[in-house]
């Protein structure tokens, strides 16, 4: 929620596009570093997964909705972001929740929408630097163009996911 700092009016807006972009690292480091624990302690289950994913979920929804009160953005945006970012990962879990692999293909996986949001923070950041305005492109802000470019890359990834765990269930039944 630090991308709420940015927010016009307030005393540290350029302070709160550094402590979003570090804490969406800090949370994909966090979140990598207890899967590696998990397995390396053999440690891993399906309790610890079924964990895992709400504080995941939780994480997605709270980036997008401070990117989209962030006041740098069209609101609206970040909250199809968020959206989108539940919706492709509730089809990776509901493949497996039907028998079929978990699904982590598609080009905005976890880590890939994060690295989105954190290069559109930074990006967003140096424009503030520079005195740019905030609607540069096109009437669109940097964090917009990098909400839609998240919203294209869910659901070209949704689609993914659900054409391989299609695919998957197909092979299982022949």
């Amino acid at each position: 929620m630090a991308f709420v700092l940015t927010e016009h009016g307030l005393s540290a807006p350029r302070l709160g596009w550094i402590l979003g972009a570090v804490f969406v690292q800090l949370r994909l480091l966090a979140n990598m570093l207890d899967g590696m624990v998990a397995l390396a302690a053999r440690r891993a289950s399906l309790r610890g997964e079924f964990v895992n994913e709400l504080p995941d979920r939780a994480s997605d929804v709270l980036i997008f909705v401070g990117v989209a009160h962030s006041g740098w953005g069209h609101a609206l945006l970040g909250y199809w972001a968020a959206i989108a970012a539940l919706l492709t990962a509730y089809v990776g879990t509901l493949s497996q929740a039907v028998g079929a692999e978990r699904q982590f293909g598609g080009w905005m996986s976890k880590p890939w929408r994060m690295f989105a949001v954190v290069v559109g923070a930074l990006l967003t950041f140096a424009q503030v630097q520079i005195g740019g305005t905030a609607r540069p492109l096109g009437g669109l802000s940097v964090i917009d163009w990098t909400c839609l470019a998240v919203i294209a890359g869910c659901a070209q990834t949704v689609v993914v996911r659900l054409l391989c765990a299609l695919k998957s269930l197909a092979d299982q039944e022949s």
